[in-house]
């Protein structure tokens, strides 16, 4: 079985405060840690209230000052938001502070509308066309290249370790092109997965970082001791999906008994395709799952998505699917 993460995107819960979500994330990767899980990962999101994961690099330096041994990093920072001093000058400090635990996951997608675009000050999509250039800039910060005209402090000579971002075929290229390891969105994005890691590896050009493609993939697990309560936990995110493909996004809501049964047929086939990546069940359901999943994808490693409205079922199901991979 591949070695297992945990992706967060620091819910706010609906009844609950911004604080009370980053006291969640920090708990969620202390337990991380003790269960044995390789990687925590925080999301960049921008102006949604239902998402405490903004300032990205400012939030894993707190779950880092909480945590010892786990990897912390970004899954991802959107690169087009951003200039690439910027994030070198943070995630170098992240790892002055880590040494040997910092992850720098980059996104191309801004994900934005003009309202946001405004409150950046920049063209983003603009941006978006710049990014190929801007991640060997940023690599080129952190290496140290003496070709650059400004050096990036704390940065230089930080051993951040490089991830590559996607869910379609432009990131899949674009890391065998750099020879870094590649993160696969399958969770909210499952259609091109099987194409795209087919050129990541195809294409894949070592580097002075990676000698071999690597592939992590990201999939929807939620394990509790019987089905029923795995499914129930599960509805509460999938309420979440169904919000923001209509538009109406929101704080993440209280689970419901049944829900998908409520649904029109339109929202549960939405939500039908996005269970090719998912395991939902107790842990002897979710191992099969997982296992299938490997065996179609060969990934090297899986992020565990899934946020539960009770902090502490998101622990518990973290708890069980490591027990279950364990074994």
């Amino acid at each position: 079985m591949p070695a297992l993460s945990v992706l967060d995107l620091v819910p706010v819960r609906e009844g609950g405060t911004v604080g009370e979500a980053l006291s969640a994330a920090t708990e969620l990767a202390r337990k991380a840690e003790d269960f044995g899980y390789r990687r925590f990962w925080v999301a960049e999101h921008h102006a949604m209230e239902g998402i405490a994961g903004g300032a990205t690099s400012v939030v894993l330096a707190h779950l880092g000052n909480a945590t010892s041994t786990i990897r912390i990093g970004s899954g991802g920072i959107m690169l087009p938001n951003h200039t690439p001093f910027q994030i070198a000058e943070q995630f170098g400090t992240l790892d002055a502070l880590f040494p040997g635990r910092v992850d720098l996951g980059l996104g191309r997608a801004p994900g934005a509308g003009p309202e946001l675009q405004r409150a950046l000050r920049k063209d983003l999509h603009r941006a978006a066309e710049m990014f190929p250039q801007d991640v060997v800039e940023l690599r080129a910060l952190v290496t140290g290249d003496p070709a650059l005209p400004i050096k990036a402090t704390p940065v230089l000579g930080a051993g951040i370790e490089f991830w590559m971002l996607g869910s379609s075929l432009f990131g899949a290229q674009l890391a065998a092109q750099l020879g870094m390891p590649y993160a696969f969105a399958a969770h909210f994005a499952p259609d091109h997965l099987d194409t795209a890691l087919e050129v990541y590896r195809r294409d894949f050009q070592p580097s002075a970082a990676l000698d071999r493609p690597h592939v992590m993939v990201a999939m929807n697990i939620f394990t509790a001791d019987t089905s029923e309560e795995a499914r129930l936990l599960a509805s509460s995110q999938q309420q979440s999906f169904v919000r923001l493909r209509s538009g109406s996004p929101g704080k993440l809501p209280p689970p419901i008994a049944g829900y998908t049964e409520t649904l029109p047929a339109p929202a549960r086939a939405m939500l039908d395709h996005l269970g090719q990546a998912a395991a939902v069940g107790t842990p002897e359901e979710v191992r099969a799952a997982i296992a299938a999943f490997v065996a179609r994808t060969g990934v090297d490693e899986i992020i565990s998505c899934g946020a539960t409205h009770d902090p502490d079922a998101r622990i518990r199901s973290l708890e069980l699917t490591m027990g279950a991979i364990a074994n």
